[in-house]
């Protein structure tokens, strides 16, 4: 049986008297590729921010690969192994494509300050490790040929991959990523279906994805779980899911 990589027990979130995200039980095995979807202010990026350390539930917890990160800064948790991109693109604009990866991962280097001041052996082996990994994850998502072009230069889909790159360079045993399709075009859209498959496979990612665009969703996601106005409403296959006539209430209104 796979092991659980992330589970939340009933968590919550009140703002100002308001339960933002009510209960909310999720439970992740090693491998999977989960779909949470909703209406927009369903509270999904709500629950991305209580599992990333941006918000500390009022109640409930949050376990990553077993061990309870509930009240953990976000720093933390991704050297625990959570890593997340967003709705809006985040990317170190005038740094380079391999810089901006190479940033995360500073996350997984030893090396201390007097290494760094004096650019001693140690320093320069890890260095070379960092730019060996990124320029791994650079060619499986196919933008090596881009790493010394500035971030902002980049078309929107490839930094939209550039941001999903980053999050890998911390390797994380889960990626969430928050509305990764947001503002494609459908070939960019069908290119980033391909590039989550591959992430998965190469990587041994599980991944935890929020999307509106539901042929992304339909299509490559396992099992899907469902929000509105903070309380999920159903959990099941995509079929089960295209099927279920409160998940079609929601979206589409009575």
């Amino acid at each position: 049986m796979s092991e659980t990589v992330l589970k939340t027990n009933n968590i919550t979130i009140v703002f100002g008297g308001l339960k933002a995200v009510d209960n909310f039980s999720i439970e992740i095995k090693k491998g999977e590729l989960v779909g949470l979807i909703g209406p927009n202010g369903a509270g999904k990026t709500t629950v991305f921010n209580m599992l990333t350390g941006v918000y500390t539930p009022t109640s409930g917890t949050v376990e990553l690969n077993g061990e309870d990160v509930t009240k953990l800064s976000p720093h933390v948790r991704v050297k625990k192994g959570i890593a997340r991109t967003f709705q809006n693109i985040r990317l170190f604009k005038r740094m380079s494509v391999l810089e901006n990866v190479k940033v995360a991962a500073n996350v997984n280097m030893n090396y201390g300050i007097f290494d760094g001041i004096f650019k001693t052996k140690k320093y320069w082996a890890q260095e070379d490790k960092a730019t060996e990994e990124a320029m791994e994850i650079l060619e499986v998502l196919g933008l090596a040929e881009y790493k010394d072009q500035e971030a902002q230069n980049l078309p929107y889909g490839k930094q939209r991959k550039l941001e999903i790159a980053r999050a890998l360079a911390s390797k994380p045993s889960l990626l969430c990523l928050d509305e990764p399709a947001a503002g494609m075009n459908p070939i960019e859209t069908e290119e980033l279906m391909e590039t989550i498959k591959i992430v998965r496979e190469k990587f041994n990612t599980t991944v935890l994805l929020i999307e509106h665009d539901m042929k992304l969703v339909m299509g490559i996601c396992e099992w899907i779980k469902v929000i509105n106005f903070g309380k999920e409403i159903a959990q099941g296959t995509p079929a089960e899911i295209q099927a279920n006539e409160e998940v079609i209430k929601a979206y589409l209104g009575e």
